[in-house]
């Protein structure tokens, strides 16, 4: 017997279901416990001739403050994606369903106590990996399946997006709200870090240098998924062959190099990116070469000359991004992310810039292996 939450959820899905204009009688559903923001559940309905799966997701409304807009992003670029493939199979196909009034979400209730759904596809017999674990095969086909995401959108217009988080890879403004942070020093926490900070400001001009770029007309803006993990990829269970991206909530303008780079900073390297041992912590060429390689078989015919040459540094100048971040929650009482244990947020940092530094030191040789990828 369920209990009253339960049977309440139950209530709550089919509802949702039945605004999607999903067919059939509610047989099955599961939270899904994986996620960090938006709480997800698998449901599947019958309708009298089969059974159908999908997932309903609350989204987190605290944390993406324009979930109409952000909802509005994704609609733009899954309808791009299907007007080139329109023969892609439906398990590689990302579709969220609409309403009567063609959204592609729902509102229940008001005000502070509104809540904020969508539903979409079930993708069947796919498996996502945490992390890469050193396995160089799925760090191959995870730059592929980010480095045909950004072919199949290459030709889209990225002012058409909103920022769902602004600034987000501004790493100048992202500098300058650290240091005015560190000048602050709101908890007397900055005597815990001062060799941490030592090192960010050492580089913070190096920091700029793709904002420097942008300014110059360097590089070209386009759509950016900004969340390159290796679990916001689904591959096919039996053959590892990527099937679709998903988590598209933070798609906004952007570099090339960004999507690359954060990749490179969160998988190809030999250690968590919370180890407390920073000694463990490097680069693993490696799994960097097997990324490179991937990604750059679907985008190297596009891709400009400059953009092929901001790849290593963005790699750098993310992990140099994400370290002053960590650091800058510690130093203001772990307010963004979410933390384990007290000093959770200053180990992150000095984790990341162990990885910083790794990868100064192998600059020339990250810039080789592009290179030989590219040709």
């Amino acid at each position: 017997m369920e209990s009253n939450s339960g049977e309440n959820i139950r209530e709550k899905l089919a509802y949702i279901c039945r605004e999607f204009r999903i067919p059939g009688e509610l047989i099955l559903y599961r939270l899904i416990p994986t996620g960090h923001i938006n709480t997800a559940y698998y449901v599947a309905l019958y309708d009298g001739n089969e059974v159908r799966q999908f997932l309903v997701q609350k989204v987190n409304w605290y944390v993406f403050k324009e979930p109409v807009s952000m909802m509005h992003n994704i609609d733009l670029i899954t309808k791009h994606i299907m007007s080139k493939e329109r023969t892609l199979e439906r398990r590689r196909r990302l579709h969220f369903h609409h309403t009567a009034e063609g959204n592609n979400y729902v509102i229940l209730g008001e005000g502070e106590n509104a809540e904020f759904w969508r539903l979409y596809n079930f993708i069947e017999n796919a498996v996502s990996f945490e992390t890469a674990d050193g396995n160089a095969e799925v760090l191959r086909m995870s730059g592929k399946a980010f480095g045909k995401f950004n072919r199949q959108l290459q030709d889209f217009d990225a002012s058409l997006l909103v920022e769902s988080i602004p600034h987000f890879h501004d790493t100048v403004y992202r500098m300058n709200s650290f240091f005015d942070i560190v000048g602050e020093d709101p908890l007397g926490r900055v005597k815990d870090a001062e060799e941490e900070i030592a090192l960010i400001r050492e580089y913070r001009d190096f920091a700029g240098t793709l904002c420097r770029q942008i300014d110059r007309g360097e590089l070209p803006i386009r759509v950016t998924h900004n969340d390159t993990k290796t679990n916001n990829i689904l591959f096919d269970r039996d053959t590892l062959d990527p099937l679709v991206i998903i988590d598209l909530d933070t798609c906004m303008p952007g570099l090339a190099c960004y999507d690359f780079g954060d990749t490179i900073r969160f998988a190809a390297c030999t250690a968590e990116e919370d180890e407390k041992d920073c000694s463990r912590m490097k680069l693993d060429l490696k799994l960097f070469r097997a990324y490179t390689e991937g990604y750059l078989a679907e985008t190297r015919e596009f891709l400009t000359d400059a953009e092929r040459d901001s790849l290593a540094t963005g790699a750098a100048v993310i992990t140099l991004e994400l370290a002053s971040r960590f650091l800058g929650d510690y130093l203001m009482g772990d307010k963004y992310f979410r933390i384990d244990y007290p000093e959770h947020n200053l180990v992150r940092a000095r984790a990341q810039l162990a990885l910083f530094r790794d990868m100064m030191l192998h600059m020339d040789e990250m810039r080789a292996i592009i290179r030989e990828c590219s040709c």
